[in-house]
């Protein structure tokens, strides 16, 4: 018989295997970063810095002594991060290199197939010269081997070497080895990656085991559709078979979600009563990236937190709900509002447009005391002075 885990006790479990019951503000370090990252599983990377971009925020929102440069130390120097692929574009520990390489071949094929129809035939002629390039003459940037003559426009219209670029690096032969204002620099993979893992060789059912097992143990609980989803390094019917095939590790459990209906996941056996046994999260109200992994799931997110989110960047400005770039607002074990706000560096404040809070959500003095630590947390983080409220914020 499955185990049911009422709503309350889902959202506890989620949220710790999500690194957000820990304290907030323990000192971190650089040693102690990697460890949030590896736990975690890989952080989504973006380039928009509406306050922050959103792996330093995602990384912040988890602990306050958080410290841009030591991600920056991690990536281009110790290398023990390195940036590619899981459902975006991502900081993933460098010992998981050897599963990407399986990735990698998955990758290979499906691409030169798609990228013909976008780009046609003969889109690959810059592939051998732009590796070439690199091997000979070292790290290098888009911009640095552009077609004078090539008037680009967009991704939809690389140029070939820029194409050789994204090529070369979506299947494993480049690594980014550093970044210039947010521009990727490319290099080989094998002068970026550790020596020890880019060697490193697992088979296809290894890679599968592990993939399949590193996802549930960072989910905490999960049907096989999550299991697949969570890297998107497997398909649905290979984590599938994995879980018909590990059913003596697995225990069966329903979750009780915000509609009443159960739903059935798995979780580990040897794991489910420390599990069930998760801490409280902290109390403080802590503003999430719209890209925070507790939310990439919008479907889970919405059956654990009953809580809508969608990003309305490329939505019409007239037909947007909310705003451009909203920012989730957690407090303690709920999801209660979000909160349209912008870091304006040049005047040196916090601009804070509008807060949204949740149906039955109450704007309580101290809620709203709540969030004021919050803002000025942010304010700081984000290296202004102050923090504004617009005429009208509160709704």
């Amino acid at each position: 018989m499955a185990i049911h885990l009422d709503n309350a006790q889902a959202r506890k479990i989620f949220l710790e295997r999500q690194g957000l019951s820990r304290p907030p503000n323990v000192a971190l370090g650089k040693d102690g970063l990697y460890q949030m990252i590896h736990d975690l599983g890989f952080v989504q990377v973006d380039s928009i810095a509406t306050v922050e971009r959103a792996h330093h925020q995602i990384l912040f929102s988890r602990n306050q002594t958080y410290r841009p440069d030591h991600l920056s130390r991690l990536l281009e120097k110790d290398r023990s991060l390195f940036e590619h692929w899981t459902h975006d574009a991502s900081v993933i520990p460098s010992a998981f290199f050897p599963y990407w390489k399986h990735r990698f071949r998955r990758r290979e094929e499906k691409i030169l197939d798609n990228w013909r129809k976008w780009q046609g035939e003969g889109f690959d002629r810059a592939f051998e010269e732009t590796y070439e390039k690199i091997r000979a003459g070292g790290p290098i940037m888009a911009r640095e081997v552009k077609a004078e003559d090539h008037k680009s426009g967009g991704w939809w219209n690389w140029h070939p070497s820029k194409t050789a670029l994204e090529y070369l690096w979506h299947t494993g032969k480049l690594a980014i080895s550093a970044r210039d204002n947010f521009q990727k620099v490319y290099d080989l993979a094998e002068r970026v990656i550790p020596a020890d893992h880019f060697a490193a060789e697992v088979d296809h059912d290894a890679f599968v085991d592990w993939a399949c097992r590193s996802a549930l143990e960072r989910l905490g609980f999960a049907t096989h559709g999550e299991i697949a989803a969570f890297f998107d390094l497997v398909t649905p019917q290979e984590a599938k078979a994995w879980v018909d095939g590990h059913r003596d590790e697995l225990e069966e459990v329903t979750l009780g979600t915000v509609d009443g209906k159960p739903r059935a996941s798995f979780a580990f056996a040897e794991n489910l009563a420390a599990l069930i046994d998760a801490p409280e999260p902290p109390a403080r109200i802590r503003t999430l990236s719209p890209f925070d992994p507790l939310i990439r799931d919008r479907n889970r997110t919405e059956r654990l937190f009953g809580f809508f989110y969608r990003i309305e960047i490329f939505v019409p400005e007239p037909k947007r709900e909310y705003g451009y770039y909203v920012f989730p607002l957690l407090e303690s074990d709920r999801l209660i509002g979000r909160i349209d706000m912008k870091a304006d560096r040049k005047a040196g404040v916090l601009d804070v447009k509008r807060l949204w809070l949740e149906k039955g959500v109450k704007a309580s003095a101290g809620r709203l005391d709540k969030l004021e630590a919050e803002l000025a947390r942010i304010a700081r983080f984000a290296g202004v002075d102050q923090v504004v409220r617009r005429d009208g914020w509160l709704g």
